[in-house]
């Protein structure tokens, strides 16, 4: 590509704000498997023409543009070098309602996750991954947050993106109340102060509340949950990163589940 070509392609695109820059192999894959007519153009190192074939395939007959490019030309396009010799725009898929996503989900253990603040893109895309890997029904965000997925999230999740659904909360105490309805206890996670994680017994239906990275979480929201949870461990080390934290919560409800 050429250098005026590569700048209309990797600049903002203001037209096209209901779209997403996927970049890394699993990430796109997982896309194509999933909701493939939301690919709306891909671009790709000519190494990856073997990987790639089903989904060069579905562009041709779906007439959805691909071009074959060198890898600097995707280090530009995806604003990293982590791109795995791939870069998609796809269509981002809206966040359901909460009420939408309670009246559709399946009686039974559930597992779910409230993010309180978590905004690095890594953690977001670690914590999708682990999310996926133990099964959670979805990822519930506050009415006014602005976490959003990117390309850099979708591509540490390795897929787990396309796994999870988003669901946005309304306000704070009609979510909660709904959530109590449907048979969810709140679990908040704290740093320390928290009963141990390993010695309590978790219910069925668990919404895990995590933090911010930094300052953790609301203490209001700490105070309405049900249960306030710490994984303990041996002080060497103040706290465990968000995402590593949160596969240990995730772990540690899917062992009970199998009692």
């Amino acid at each position: 590509m050429d250098e005026a070509q590569l700048q209309g392609e990797a600049a903002p695109r203001r037209a096209r704000d209901l779209e997403l820059r996927l970049y890394g192999l699993n990430a796109v894959r997982a896309a194509f498997a999933r909701r493939p007519q939301a690919i709306r153009k891909l671009y790709l190192s000519e190494a990856r023409i073997p990987a790639l074939q089903p989904l060069l395939a579905w562009c041709v007959a779906h007439r959805v543009g691909y071009r074959v490019v060198e890898d600097a030309d995707l280090d530009k396009l995806a604003a990293s070098s982590h791109h795995e010799g791939v870069v998609a725009d796809v269509l981002r898929e809206e966040s359901a309602s909460l009420s939408t996503w309670l009246r559709d989900l399946p009686a039974g253990p559930q597992a779910a996750l409230w993010l309180d603040g978590v905004g690095n893109p890594h953690n977001l895309g670690a914590i999708l991954r682990a999310a996926a890997h133990f099964g959670v029904s979805a990822v519930l965000l506050p009415k006014h947050s602005t976490l959003a997925l990117s390309g850099a999230a979708a591509r540490v999740a390795e897929g787990g993106a396309e796994a999870v659904p988003m669901v946005r909360l309304g306000r704070g105490d009609n979510a909660i109340a709904q959530l109590h309805g449907a048979g969810f206890a709140l679990a908040a996670t704290l740093v320390r102060g928290g009963s141990d994680l390993f010695a309590t017994a978790l219910p069925e239906r668990v919404v895990y509340v995590i933090g911010a990275e930094g300052e953790g979480m609301d203490r209001e929201l700490a105070a309405s949950c049900d249960l306030r949870l710490s994984i303990p461990g041996s002080g060497a080390v103040e706290s465990l990163n968000v995402a590593s934290a949160t596969a240990v919560f995730l772990a540690a409800w899917a062992s009970r589940q199998r009692v």
